[in-house]
């Protein structure tokens, strides 16, 4: 969190500081119509013009975003035109003058490669161009020069070439966040797959071997299972989207225990107590579905010595700003040292099939205070409680991101 803060006062500060100086130049002794001091009016112009450009930034460095954010950065600096460039070719260009493109980028090898800002004059032969000095700012994350901002001037203006460095700062700081979005991206697509190699294969085995066992004497139940199988691996191997609603989630887990059913038969009971408004909820994928496959493991497997029954309770209730899931089983538990160090990752999780996975990635998606909470002892049982925002920034399912 200081790290954040560190990072927010770096971005802001260069912005605020431009939007000072750009409001003491024009600053006269009346107000402008009740906003406040021409100052004030500046600075609040500043910073409003740098959040609508911070967004597209925050996505990285492409085309598509340099294209999204040239215009504002452009008006940030008023100047006549301004190009945002990578290592390699011009990704955006607003204003006039743009028949420069080639020219600033053959100029561009040495600020690229030592990452120093650097001013110089351009050539042209068009009366009628604006444009005849650029100010090159190296746009930098983790000391790796990503690209150039380049502003163009009628004239040289030393105002300029610190006014550029200060928004190539700003710009700067919007890609490292946009960098450290995209590894915390990649952390949770590396535990996602690492979550599907832990579902059981000793499951899929038994699944197979109960399908089969229907072959023969009930065809169509064999062929419901085969159907609930499909289902159940098809949502569990998906390629697309980080997060799912609790419908989707709830779906898979029916699809897991009707082939649970089948092998344990009336060993299994299970109860359901679904809020029908937290279905619409956002959750990390493959969040609860490895809760469900613990509860069954200390309630089935757990008893495999004193063979009994089983019952597991899943609820899902509204809770204000939250929704709360719980899954409680009444089966062998677990000694709560143990538990620790598997949520700490001490020790194997062989006993506690990815709960330290998805404690990990409920704190990673909704900070510290959203992981685990779960209450266990030996032969007590265990319940799980999990806690949901209904909204999360950046927590969407698949399919309905936000509009720009």
């Amino acid at each position: 969190m200081s790290g954040f803060l560190a990072g927010l006062c770096v971005a802001v500060l260069p912005v605020l500081a431009l939007g000072v100086w750009i409001g003491r130049r024009t600053a006269r002794a009346k107000s402008l119509a009740g906003l406040g001091t021409p100052v004030e009016h500046a600075t609040f112009e500043t910073l409003h013009t740098a959040s609508l450009a911070a967004p597209p930034l925050r996505a990285g460095l492409t085309e598509e975003t340099a294209r999204k954010s040239a215009r504002k950065l452009r008006s940030l600096l008023g100047t006549d035109a301004l190009c945002l460039t990578d290592q390699r070719q011009v990704l955006a260009w607003d204003g006039d003058g743009a028949h420069h493109r080639s020219e600033i980028m053959e100029r561009l090898a040495g600020p690229l490669e030592t990452g120093r800002g650097e001013a110089f004059r351009l050539t042209c032969d068009s009366l009628d161009c604006s444009v005849r000095w650029a100010v090159v700012a190296p746009l930098t994350v983790d000391d790796r020069v990503h690209g150039a901002l380049v502003a163009c001037a009628p004239r040289e203006s030393a105002v300029l070439v610190r006014a550029a460095g200060e928004v190539a700062r700003w710009v700067s700081v919007q890609l490292e966040l946009a960098d450290l979005d995209q590894s915390r991206t990649r952390l949770i697509e590396a535990e996602i797959k690492a979550l599907r190699a832990q579902i059981s294969p000793h499951f899929i085995f038994n699944s197979l071997a109960v399908i089969a066992s229907f072959v023969r004497t009930d065809p169509e139940r064999a062929r419901e299972l085969l159907l609930e199988f499909a289902d159940f691996t098809r949502y569990s191997f998906r390629r697309h989207g980080d997060f799912t609603t609790l419908a989707e989630e709830l779906h898979a887990i029916d699809h897991y225990l009707a082939l649970v059913r089948a092998r344990f038969g009336d060993r299994l009971s299970v109860t359901l107590q679904i809020a029908p408004e937290v279905l619409p909820v956002t959750l990390p994928f493959l969040c609860l579905q490895p809760l469900v496959e613990n509860a069954v493991k200390h309630g089935l497997e757990g008893k495999a010595v004193s063979p009994g029954k089983c019952h597991i309770q899943i609820t899902a209730q509204d809770a204000g700003a939250e929704a709360l899931v719980v899954i409680e089983d009444d089966g062998a538990g677990m000694d709560p040292g143990l538990l620790r160090r598997i949520l700490a990752r001490e020790v194997s999780p062989s006993g506690g099939i990815g709960l330290s996975n998805v404690d990990d990635r409920l704190r990673q998606v909704y900070g510290d205070d959203y992981g685990l909470v779960i209450e266990t002892a030996v032969g007590a049982g265990m319940k799980i409680t999990v806690r949901l925002p209904k909204y999360q920034p950046g927590v969407h399912p698949a399919g309905r991101l936000p509009r720009e």
